[in-house]
């Protein structure tokens, strides 16, 4: 993926002034809290008031950049119904649904099931006041009926089909950084002059809570965990193991479990400081594949993956789906199409840096393109 440019502009923010004040009465904050602030805080937390999505925005994700993304989760969707042997009444989840895009795209194309559309319950989780009004526009020029949830938790049971596109890099993170042989939890303190600045707690972090993976680790390496995603994957596996279902996972991040520091921060579709002006970039962090995968198959769900996007969409029919579209597509629809496909699987944009994780009940067969030998 061609890398944005760098944002310079470290003018305060109102939620800067805010966790500057708090960290002046209750000292340095662990990243992990200070990133749940910067993307949730009620008032001014990023995610909270605003569109970041789109040209305007300040990113795109893969069901803004061409509508064959979203058709063809609909077609694993669609499989997947089938999986569960077609229940008569099921849940399709979808987590941190974006502007609704992705689902609207979905539902169009597994609706061709016969079927399936008839008993489907359709409920998003979603913590942003804006984004869920987005979503209620979107749904409802696409005649999609849906309830709206705070947490996974509060969605009702029920064999489900739960769909998670770049939710969980923006879960918050926390990292810890070796010093003198000894990890120590990484804090977001102040300056003399008041600029929140990166430090370390002073004690020491008790070896029982650093992961094995870390062996081997050198002084100054970071290490990342996030116990807020391990939650919501461990709750995915729960569902799918208690009522049948399958979950299908889609993120930027890395295979294996290593040392690094990932944490970043995008503004206007420029790299920013992850300090500066807290609440109005978007914050995120590589997600840890190995580790989601271990949490969602705590409970005994079997897992599927993960691949690379792009082999992932190759597979389930992107070309084929575009060749369709072409055809009654003008001109400039077909440059669109073209553009569209090539930034979704091409290795150096998201067809590589994203990965798909899938996930069933242990009952249920290997699912598609999964079940498919590699050529």
């Amino acid at each position: 993926m061609s890398k944005p440019k760098i944002d310079t502009d470290e003018r305060q923010s109102p939620l800067g002034a805010i966790i500057a004040d708090m960290i002046a009465a209750d000292g340095p904050m662990p990243v992990d809290r200070y990133m749940a602030l910067a993307l949730g805080h009620e008032r001014h937390g990023y995610y909270m008031g605003r569109d970041p999505f789109g040209r305007a925005g300040d990113f795109i994700t893969a069901p803004e950049v061409s509508q064959m993304f979203g058709e063809l989760i609909g077609i694993w969707c669609a499989a997947g119904w089938q999986m569960m042997d077609a229940p008569a009444e099921w849940n399709l989840v979808e987590l941190g649904p974006g502007r609704g895009t992705l689902l609207a795209d979905l539902v169009r194309a597994c609706s061709v099931m016969p079927g399936l559309r008839e008993g489907m319950k359709v409920h998003l989780v979603e913590m942003s006041p804006a984004l869920k009004t987005m979503q209620a526009e979107t749904l409802k020029r696409a005649g999609i009926d849906a309830t709206w949830h705070d947490r996974l938790e509060d969605v009702p049971d029920g064999q489900s089909l739960i769909i998670a596109n770049e939710f969980f890099d923006a879960l918050p993170v926390s990292q810890l950084q070796k010093q003198a042989g000894q990890w120590h939890e990484r804090v977001v303190g102040q300056t003399a002059d008041g600029k929140l600045t990166f430090g370390l707690a002073s004690d020491p972090v008790a070896p029982a809570l650093v992961p094995s993976w870390t062996a081997g680790a050198a002084d100054g390496d970071v290490a990342e965990f996030s116990p807020a995603r391990d939650a919501v994957a461990r709750e995915i596996g729960r569902r799918i193991c208690k009522d049948m279902g399958a979950a299908l996972i889609i993120d930027y991040g890395h295979i294996r479990s290593a040392v690094g520091d990932t944490l970043q921060a995008i503004r206007k579709h420029q790299f920013a400081d992850v300090l500066a002006r807290p609440g109005d970039a978007d914050i995120t962090s590589h997600v840890d594949f190995e580790a989601l995968t271990d949490a969602v198959t705590a409970d005994g769900a079997k897992a599927y993956g993960p691949v690379m996007q792009g082999d992932f969409l190759i597979k389930m029919g992107l070309k084929e789906r575009e060749e369709m579209l072409r055809a009654r597509a003008d001109a400039r629809q077909r440059i669109r199409l073209s553009k569209g496909a090539q930034r979704l699987v091409s290795g150096n944009q998201m067809g590589q840096l994203f990965k798909v994780l899938a996930v069933t009940h242990p009952d249920m067969p290997k699912p598609a393109p999964f079940n498919v030998e590699p050529a």
